[in-house]
């Protein structure tokens, strides 16, 4: 999409849609591109209703407020609604293995000096994480491979390698936590499956103590049909996304509240 040409088509797209007494709008672009907040943190966007009140080969734009818009990408849409069709929008948000929003409070227990339990919510601006559904380890190795997936960013700098995971669908993790006299026997490694238009089954990350690199394999019905050597640590998550990431996150969805049927991508 044009951000340019939408930018300049904006004030006669929304004509005839901000009161008369208002002398300004906004509206906010939803492109695929990470936003930043004016701390210059990446956030997730929330999800929204409003709507359609103009379409064009690029953009759909949805009205959001009396004079607040969203533009979306209308090639990364998951239906396209007819102009006057009240929708919901949902565009993309990093999360965690749970299914929760990655930016969602940390919660844990405490305890007063009487021994009664309370609740404390903790929220880290510019902190989205994504845990491992691994508890802890004793190995060296495995426990700085789950830091790395955990703290790397991913190729397009907005996620980290394990909101790559979640968004490929990886689940039914197992892992292997040698013992250091069996480091070479039985390495470190992380296992899980994954489900994407790439790649269908399971994949073994694992730890070469040798040359002090990851190997990545590829398994489908228990066997092996790829395997990438010599995967340093700061290309894990550039070797991962060319091995099962098949972009659909970056797909807004669109729900149709009212009007008429809309068109489904």
């Amino acid at each position: 999409m044009d951000t340019q040409a939408i930018r300049a088509q904006m004030p006669m797209l929304v004509r005839g849609h901000v009161p008369s007494n208002i002398r300004t709008f906004t509206f906010n672009i939803f492109d695929g591109q990470p936003k930043v907040s004016t701390l210059g943190f990446h956030i997730d966007p929330k999800p929204f209703e409003g709507r359609v009140i103009a379409t064009t080969d690029e953009a759909i734009v949805v009205k959001t407020g009396r004079a607040e818009f969203a533009v979306l990408d209308r090639t990364l849409v998951t239906e396209v609604p007819d102009e006057g069709a009240k929708v919901q929008v949902e565009p993309y948000a990093r999360r965690r293995f749970d299914g929760l929003r990655a930016d969602t409070p940390e919660e844990r227990t405490q305890f007063t000096a009487d021994g009664k339990p309370y609740t404390v919510k903790t929220l880290v601006l510019g902190s989205a994480p994504a845990k491992l559904p691994i508890p802890e380890v004793r190995c060296p190795e495995l426990q700085e491979l789950i830091q790395q997936m955990e703290q790397l960013p991913a190729p397009d700098g907005f996620r980290r390698i394990t909101h790559l995971l979640v968004d490929a669908g990886a689940s039914e993790f197992t892992w292997v936590d040698p013992r250091p006299k069996d480091i070479i026997a039985t390495p470190p490694a992380i296992s899980f499956t994954v489900a994407t238009a790439k790649f269908q089954g399971r994949i073994t990350v694992l730890y070469e103590r040798g040359l002090d690199v990851y190997a990545v394999e590829l398994y489908r019905d228990g066997e092996l049909i790829e395997r990438v050597d010599e995967v340093f640590f700061d290309a894990l998550g550039e070797t991962l996304e060319r091995l099962i990431d098949d972009g659909s996150w970056r797909r807004i969805r669109v729900q149709r509240l009212s009007g008429r049927k809309s068109v489904q991508h």
